[in-house]
């Protein structure tokens, strides 16, 4: 679609500000373009999750990466290459509060709707825990339409599933070692009759 830029923000949240990665698309001549809230994995917003909100760009989307471990250790950015960094980051997810962290994604979601270009409408994309993120920015924020990616520990969180009034779309692979079959299951017998999701 064209050159895209980039920029490090700073979002008003409930609790304190916090940083994020925007990428926003090449000027375009039709107008306000959609929001995408881009919701980390455990490994921090490192260079996979601003490669994915610059992808996202790149197809005409405003495109926000909260930085959701700021509360326990601002700037995260760790890959899956090392033992340390693996160690590190479930230390992190297991340290973190998904109920704060759907928090700091509604004040994503709100930041990105006042954003110059955008037109108002922002969905959300998460990954490992930004997949259970993304759930439960189905369930508790105004999102206009939620996609989660191998999201950990939703089968927990499905009596919430009631709250889900706009599109979700969740992806899993069948032989998934961190979303079981039995989790699976749960997420598929709790989820199947809700014409909201896919």
């Amino acid at each position: 679609m064209g050159q895209k830029t980039s920029q490090k923000v700073s979002i008003n949240g409930r609790d304190g500000n916090f940083d994020a990665y925007l990428a926003s698309p090449a000027a375009e001549p039709d107008g306000a373009r959609p929001g995408v809230v881009v919701i980390q994995e455990i490994f921090g917003v490192n260079h996979v999750v601003r490669g994915v909100a610059d992808w996202l760009a790149g197809l005409g989307y405003y495109a926000l990466a909260p930085d959701l471990f700021w509360r326990l250790e601002p700037g995260v950015e760790l890959t899956d290459r090392t033992d340390a960094e693996w160690s590190r980051a479930l230390d992190l997810m297991n340290s973190f509060d998904p109920d704060a962290g759907v928090e700091d994604v509604q004040s994503a979601i709100d930041h990105l709707r006042v954003t110059s270009g955008v037109s108002g409408k922002v969905g959300a994309v998460g990954y490992c825990l930004g997949g259970l993120l993304a759930f439960l920015t189905a369930t508790r924020t105004d999102a206009d339409a939620a996609v989660g990616y191998y999201g950990v520990n939703v089968h927990e969180r499905l009596d919430e599933a009631g709250s889900i009034g706009k599109p979700l779309m969740l992806h899993i692979a069948g032989e998934d070692s961190f979303v079981p079959k039995n989790a699976q299951g749960r997420i598929l017998a709790g989820l199947t009759d809700n014409p909201m999701v896919t």
